[in-house]
């Protein structure tokens, strides 16, 4: 019983820490103000919610296809490993380097959001919140462990994150006024620099694992 709470509440802290660190809602914050500075104070909070709401049920619908997109494309949990440990150690480096606000969305996305009242979906939905980063992970949390209970505890760290990111996102102004520009590149870089330690060591995992079966093979 011990072991299971053990390992679960692993499970469910790396959950958090990856998601929170590749949504980022800190450093979306500038870019959402921005993009919503036309609308009024009501509309602003409902964007932000039907946005966070948006990226949710993405993240977790990726979550459960994560097994069927893998075996349709003949991909190997490793080999993603390997590849979501480059995309995060990237985006790591990326937040390391104190880029705040840094826009997900193209040129194209940006400007159409401009001919539309509601914007919460897209872009803000998806991909400036759910980005291609965040599904990433999702679909790689998914597939750590086999345990189906574990699937729970996956959603719930959705649930807990994006009920985070929409709080940080509502309150984006007071935010940013109160920590301050430096205050938000001090705090984006330890982020950053926590997502860079989640990438080696899903590196490692999936190496390691390739070793292994290549030794056995032998």
């Amino acid at each position: 019983m011990i072991d299971f709470i053990h390992s679960e509440l692993a499970y469910f802290l790396l959950c958090i820490t990856t998601l929170f660190t590749l949504i980022n809602p800190l450093g979306i914050s500038p870019l959402l103000l921005v993009m919503t500075e036309r609308f009024s104070p009501e509309q602003k909070r409902a964007i932000a919610w039907k946005g966070s709401l948006t990226a949710g049920m993405t993240l977790i619908v990726f979550a459960f296809l994560g097994s069927l997109i893998f075996n349709f494309f003949g991909i190997t949990i490793e080999a993603f490993q390997i590849m979501g440990g480059i995309i995060f150690f990237r985006s790591g480096l990326r937040m390391l380097e104190a880029k705040v606000g840094r826009s997900r969305t193209t040129q194209k996305e940006q400007e159409e959001s401009e001919d539309h009242d509601d914007i919460a979906i897209s872009p803000i939905g998806i991909p400036l919140i759910a980005g291609p980063g965040a599904i990433t992970a999702s679909m790689l949390l998914s597939s750590q462990t086999p345990k189906i209970y574990s699937y729970g505890t996956l959603i719930f760290a959705i649930i807990l994150v994006l009920s985070t990111v929409y709080i940080i996102l509502r309150n984006g102004d007071l935010i940013i006024k109160g920590m301050g520009y430096t205050g938000m590149r001090i705090i984006q870089r330890i982020m950053g620099l926590i997502l860079m330690v989640i990438a080696v060591q899903f590196e490692i995992n999936g190496i390691s694992a390739v070793i292994k079966q290549i030794y056995q093979s032998l």
